[in-house]
């Protein structure tokens, strides 16, 4: 099997393959002292691949199992990534490795996709399909979250002020860092815009002294950070909510954060919510916009495997787009910080809570999806480390009547 398919293993992998490649009867290609060997379990996994073509075939073989990753998931996914695009899967290809299939009898009809594949209905990022694409990510399972984020159950980028600490204490330093830039304090209203599990909500009515509201599209996030909110005793402080940050109008705040929602808004609607936050907010009242972004931008096309099976209509914008849309609604940007290291960071962080719980995870969300948050993470890791992607905080002032945004002289108040 591995000398008929030793040409599509070439394209995938490159002409030195440094990778170990196991296929089902046994032989093998590649490097025997990789560090990792990649595992084609059934035929079935060609399949997949010559009906999707790179990614969305072979994340496909991934998610159900066909193919799997043995020793250091990073060396064999920096080898997928390493390979010049001129040898990716062409047609000329596909018709050599469709003919050695054949040959060696393991060709099929297509296989239906894994059941965790996301397929949305209706107008993208219309609020009812928006309301499932997070549930699809989002409502697996608070167990299963707990498992993989850790006791502060925070979902985005950590700030680590030294390696060393815990995660636990990055995200309190990262909750610390955005109330500071909004400047909060005693008899300040907050509102936290895709609040998650309601962590910064809790803080910053814990450790800041304001009223806060939470809004998240998740059912069984509301629900689990309203039963904290309670526990903590914060329930005349704080208050979460499942609601679209859509249907905010008529409310006034004195601080806006918005961490880790904003990949979900889609470019489309940048205006509509900029617009919407501006207008909620007080004059002189901050947004603290916390997202991830890319050079260019990018919406991921259908054949993505993070569109399909993690973030659904997931697009990530340009620092500079999201600049010029928070200016063209009317604010004033006055802090624009990126923090992509500490991303890498708090991604391996999370890997490490899944392999050591691995079998727990497995048992709460099934292995399909377990190996999907695997992959994910994973080539998160790669991506934020080679600065493919980064993530951003924008700091945005709603000038007051006299056209001045206040803020401090310098950033050490923001310490």
């Amino acid at each position: 099997m591995a000398e008929a398919l030793a040409p599509l293993v070439h394209l995938l992998l490159g002409p030195d393959i440094s990778v170990h490649v196991r296929l089902w009867d046994d032989s093998t290609l590649g490097d025997p002292a990789s560090p990792a060997t990649v595992v084609v379990r059934t035929p079935h996994a060609l399949r997949r691949i010559l009906y999707q073509p790179n990614e969305l075939g072979f994340s496909r073989a991934i998610v159900t199992g066909e193919i799997e990753i043995e020793g250091d998931a990073f060396f064999a996914l920096r080898a997928l990534d390493a390979a010049p695009p001129e040898l990716r899967i062409g047609v000329r290809t596909w018709a050599t490795t469709l003919k050695a299939t054949a040959r060696l009898g393991v060709l099929g009809p297509p296989l239906p996709p894994p059941p965790e594949e996301a397929r949305l209905r209706g107008g993208a990022h219309s609020k009812s399909r928006d309301a499932v694409a997070i549930s699809h990510h989002y409502d697996v399972g608070n167990q299963f979250y707990r498992l993989v984020l850790g006791p502060s159950m925070t979902y985005s980028c950590a700030r680590f002020v030294d390696p060393s600490v815990s995660l636990e204490e990055a995200q309190a330093a990262k909750y610390e860092l955005i109330c500071n830039k909004l400047g909060l304090r005693p008899g300040l209203h907050l509102l936290d815009v895709g609040c998650g599990w309601g962590g910064m909500a809790r803080h910053a009515a814990t450790h800041h002294g304001v009223s806060a509201v939470g809004v998240t599209l998740s059912t069984q996030q509301q629900e689990w950070a309203a039963q904290r909110v309670g526990e903590e005793h914060l329930g005349e402080q704080v208050e979460i909510r499942l609601q679209d940050y859509r249907d905010l109008g008529g409310e006034r705040y004195h601080a806006v954060s918005s961490i880790g929602m904003f990949e979900h808004v889609g470019k489309a609607r940048l205006g509509q919510y900029f617009d919407v936050l501006f207008a909620l907010l007080e004059p002189g009242g901050r947004l603290l916009n916390h997202a991830i972004s890319t050079p260019g931008g990018t919406d991921y096309d259908d054949t993505s495997f993070l569109l399909r099976y993690v973030f659904p209509d997931g697009e990530l914008q340009d620092v500079a787009t999201v600049v010029a849309a928070m200016q063209a609604a009317g604010f004033e940007v006055r802090d624009v910080e990126a923090l992509r290291e500490h991303y890498a960071l708090t991604l391996r962080r999370w890997l490490d809570n899944l392999e050591a719980h691995w079998e727990e995870a497995v048992a709460l969300v099934g292995t399909a999806r377990a190996r999907i948050w695997r992959l994910y993470m994973t080539g998160s890791v790669l991506s934020f480390e080679k600065g493919e992607i980064s993530i951003h905080q924008i700091l945005g002032v709603k000038p007051a009547s006299n056209g001045a945004s206040r803020m401090p002289l310098t950033r050490a108040s923001f310490a």
